[in-house]
């Protein structure tokens, strides 16, 4: 290739994941230090949560998903377990224009986690006594639109809330 060709062609994204680690975690048995009579149906409600953020060094960012997953027995609503996780990863980016870089960091970092967050999750609730709690796959995408219409809205909420004060 000449190097005219070559500055005709777009940079290509380019992602590598340079460290993984459990920032946080904890998890409770609340089953097994209050006991529960009768049948144990359980309710498991997941909550993502995810924050991404520059590093001093260039071209580096921290992604961390936090996860919650708290399961209740159904009727009863009496817990079960409680798991509070926050997995990171250290990220270099390189190539993705700085309007793409926010979604690219919530959305494509946190797909390259997901897999170990949800062995980690399988195991501990193994060896927390109950059975393997596999996560289905989370829309990461879908996430983030989410969070970004919400912003939306709560935005257009002040401004209209700001234009009219109520002095008493």
């Amino acid at each position: 290739m000449t190097d005219e060709t070559q500055a005709q062609q777009p940079v290509q994204p380019n992602m590598n994941i340079l460290a993984q680690y459990i920032r946080d975690m904890s998890f409770e048995n609340i089953l097994s230090q209050k006991g529960i009579s009768g049948e144990v149906n359980p309710d498991v409600q997941v909550q993502v949560n995810l924050d991404a953020r520059k590093r001093t060094v260039e071209n580096q960012f921290e992604v961390v998903i936090k996860l919650k997953v708290s399961s209740k027995n159904k009727g009863t609503d009496q817990n079960l377990f409680l798991l509070e996780l926050e997995y990171g990863g250290i990220f270099q980016v390189t190539g993705v224009p700085d309007e793409q870089l926010h979604p690219y960091l919530l959305i494509e970092c946190p797909r390259m986690l997901f897999p170990y967050l949800r062995r980690i999750v399988s195991d501990i609730t193994r060896d927390g006594g109950f059975p393997a709690l596999n996560l289905d796959n989370i829309d990461f995408l879908a996430l983030y639109r989410a969070e970004i219409a919400r912003r939306q809205a709560e935005n257009a909420k002040n401004e209209q809330g700001g234009d009219t004060a109520t002095v008493n």
